[in-house]
């Protein structure tokens, strides 16, 4: 590996590369440093002392400050990250099998997929302005004033929301320059790097603890948590295809043996966005809630607070966040497989499964299979999902209380890891086509 590193740095195309990607990627943390110009400086001082402890619906903003790679706690410009247009880009896998004129686009090939990654583009605005308006909302329960006269001065509330939106926007730019001049997928490449700056924090607050031991545990963990995602990201079933042979003139086409990859978790950190998302969504109703005057529903909203919350005790929430995230896995999959028309594909390259019909049967073999191979990747993803809840079950309560369970939680290791294989793939690749060895023997 050090040897293949040796070669990436000498080859200057791959160099340049690299270098590239991490200008952008120092580009964006400097950025990411610049907070939003209506906020009142001392409340933020504040804020960054305090963090995000106590603010209504809590767990979804850290949510969104993980992906922005901690510039929701600088309430930077860049506070949303990347992930208004990761919504819009799921919004649209979904919407493209449904929608005629989507489907149609699919299929035009490259032009096509032109045309829907600019509709995403476009998608992207109205959802980055909405969310930056209900993250200051839920930031404002914990911290009034933060952004003086937000909602009651047009001038200051449309200044603040264009900034954020635009700051959105700026980090999809500067993820679409990585994939077009750097190396690997822009947009992974900025939550990535925002995620890794956080390992340091989250160490440091272990150390000042003074836990050596729970260090070590959490350390061990991570590593065994990572290395099964590794397994269960890379697993895949080969389907043996045979594709017939065709003669032209003088020339024979064709004829060549292949196989079809159909990975175990195909669907990589979707269904943990969606299940996060829509757990969060009732107890943070049910905290707003919470303050009602009437005694009634303060308290079913309390009762609901409490139990739709990723506390440690509060076990009906991971148990539903498993089952939530393992359906989620098979939904996306079946998406994104029809998406794919993998058996109408192979019919029109003159490919077959040898044993089957080419069409409507080859089509339900492929579904049959990649069902209960992804059953295999659900319940893979749904114990990744609810890791942060086991850790906590074997630590100290006052420990538990005090830190993050995992250095990284579970979405931020399916991340991680997941850019990280493809990055290093990406430059496996580049290395070969040069005739140098790789990464991997």
């Amino acid at each position: 590996m050090i040897e293949a590193t040796k070669n990436a740095f000498l080859l200057p195309d791959l160099r340049r590369k690299i270098i590239f990607t991490l200008l952008i990627l120092v580009v964006y943390r400097a950025v990411s440093q610049i907070p939003v110009p209506t906020v009142d400086s001392v409340i933020l001082s504040e804020f960054l002392t305090m963090g995000l402890a106590g603010a209504q619906g809590q767990e979804i903003v850290e949510f969104i400050n993980l992906l922005a790679g901690g510039a929701l706690l600088q309430f930077s410009v860049l506070a949303m990250g990347v992930y208004p247009y990761i919504t819009a880009s799921i919004i649209m896998q979904l919407l493209t099998p449904m929608v005629p004129y989507f489907e149609e686009l699919a299929k035009e090939g490259e032009q096509g997929r032109n045309k829907i990654t600019q509709y995403t583009y476009w998608m992207t605005v109205p959802l980055a302005a909405v969310q930056a308006y209900g993250q200051i909302i839920l930031i404002q329960q914990a911290f009034p004033g933060i952004v003086p006269n937000f909602g009651s001065s047009v001038i200051v509330t449309l200044t603040t929301i264009f900034s954020m939106t635009a700051g959105s926007m700026f980090a999809v730019w500067l993820g679409e320059q990585i994939t077009e001049s750097g190396v690997g997928n822009g947009v992974s490449i900025i939550i990535f790097g925002g995620i890794v700056t956080e390992l340091p924090r989250r160490i440091w607050q272990l150390i000042q603890l003074g836990e050596v031991v729970p260090l070590l545990a959490f350390t061990f963990i991570t590593v065994l948590t990572i290395l099964a995602i590794v397994v269960f990201s890379e697993g895949q079933r080969r389907i043996p295809v045979q594709y017939g042979r065709r003669v032209r003139g003088t020339k024979v086409y064709g004829g060549q043996s292949t196989h079809v990859p159909l990975k175990v978790n195909s669907s990589g950190m979707i269904p943990l966005i969606f299940a996060q998302s829509l757990m969060i969504f009732p107890g943070s109703i049910a905290a707003f809630l919470a303050t009602s005057s009437n005694t009634t529903v303060a308290s079913i909203a309390n009762f609901i607070a409490q139990w739709f919350s990723p506390t440690l005790y509060a076990w009906p929430y991971w148990i539903m966040y498993f089952v939530m995230v393992a359906l989620f896995t098979f939904f996306y999959t079946d998406v994104t497989f029809k998406n794919q028309r993998l058996a109408e594909n192979l019919q029109r390259q003159g490919g077959f499964i040898p044993g089957l019909r080419p069409g409507k049967i080859t089509n339900e073999f492929l579904i049959t299979v990649l069902r209960r191979i992804t059953l295999v990747g659900a319940v893979c993803l749904g114990a990744v999902a609810v890791s942060p809840w086991v850790v906590q079950l074997f630590i100290p309560t006052g420990v538990a209380g005090q830190i993050d369970t995992l250095l990284i939680n579970s979405a931020g290791l399916l991340i991680v890891v997941g850019v990280a294989l493809d990055t290093m793939k990406q430059l496996e690749s580049q290395l070969l086509m040069r005739k140098y060895e790789g990464f991997i023997k």
